[in-house]
């Protein structure tokens, strides 16, 4: 499978008006990276104790689950295509848990799209198990399509920033989508201190205050606005849980970016829980960005692939 789905963007699909908003989210993205796109729906098996339990009830048997699965992938290719003509759209149908199918599908993929609210491959109203067992083992950028707000002005990218080496790759793919997008980039970065618990999350307005907080913001995006001279990039520093501030001003945005530590230490627990937190407060599409080894080279001008 994954020799299908390498350099694609690959989105799950179970039928749901919500997966179905997530299929045309990626089929833009599709077109914007100029990608193939990939609709992917598990065919999963019915559980041998349930089987044996309703003896009386009709079970699906193997081949018309992954029948079912094909017809559910072949209608969100076609409605992939239906939202934007002429992108090259590959519907695939695999047997096994969605929870196994996404994680492998990420292997491949160059960028994974969930829906929301949705059942089987997608997210529940809080994250389900599923959803939030991928992003914990995100390999390539996840992007949650929220529901919600999409009426709504929007003011952009946003993307959280905690001024280390590991984020720098959260970063440049936040400035690539605002480049892509031809939209305005905002680099948020927060920090905490005793009067957290009084004023609550709030921004630094005063360009005097927290003036080390403010360096640490910006030797962290140095470099960036000369590969992506075309973004208009606002730096911001707020004081406050990253969860929390992210949060109130998440659904001002287009979309929102934060990062996930990949290695499996106390950093990557504390990360994945800023992603499910983020994501489950917001109503806006979110990216979940594997960070990466302070051993390697991430300095946009390090970079050779551009």
């Amino acid at each position: 499978m994954n020799n299908v789905l390498h350099g694609t963007i690959v989105v799950g699909a179970d039928g749901s008006p919500e997966a179905d908003r997530a299929v045309q989210w990626a089929a833009e993205q599709a077109v914007l990276e100029r990608r193939p796109l990939v609709v992917i729906t598990a065919a999963t098996p019915t559980p041998a104790l349930v089987a044996a339990g309703s003896a009386a009830a009709y079970l699906p048997g193997p081949d018309e689950l992954l029948d079912a699965a094909r017809a559910i992938a072949q209608r969100g290719a076609t409605l992939a295509g239906a939202h934007r003509p002429g992108l090259e759209v590959f519907p695939v149908a695999v047997t096994g848990s969605p929870r196994t199918v996404l994680t492998e599908a990420m292997e491949g993929a160059d960028l994974l799209v969930l829906g929301s609210r949705g059942r089987g491959p997608v997210l529940s109203k809080l994250l389900g198990s599923v959803g939030a067992s991928v992003v914990r083992r995100a390999t390539c950028a996840v992007v949650v399509c929220r529901p919600g707000t999409e009426l709504r002005v929007k003011r952009g990218v946003l993307v959280g920033a905690d001024g280390t080496a590991e984020s720098l790759p959260v970063l440049d793919f936040a400035y690539r989508q605002a480049s892509l997008r031809s939209q305005p980039l905002t680099v948020l970065h927060t920090f905490v201190d005793g009067l957290v618990g009084v004023d609550g999350p709030r921004l630094v307005t005063d360009p005097r205050d927290e003036v080390a907080e403010r360096l640490l913001l910006a030797e962290s995006v140095a470099g960036f606005g000369e590969r992506y001279p075309e973004v208009r990039t606002e730096l911001k520093v707020a004081r406050g849980l990253a969860a929390e501030t992210l949060g109130v001003i998440a659904d001002e945005h287009d979309l929102v970016v934060v990062g996930h530590h990949a290695t499996d230490s106390l950093t990557r627990r504390l990360s994945s829980a800023l992603a499910t937190a983020v994501l489950e407060r917001s109503h806006t599409p979110v990216a979940v960005v594997p960070e990466t080894a302070a051993t390697t080279p991430l300095h946009p001008s390090q970079r050779t692939d551009q």
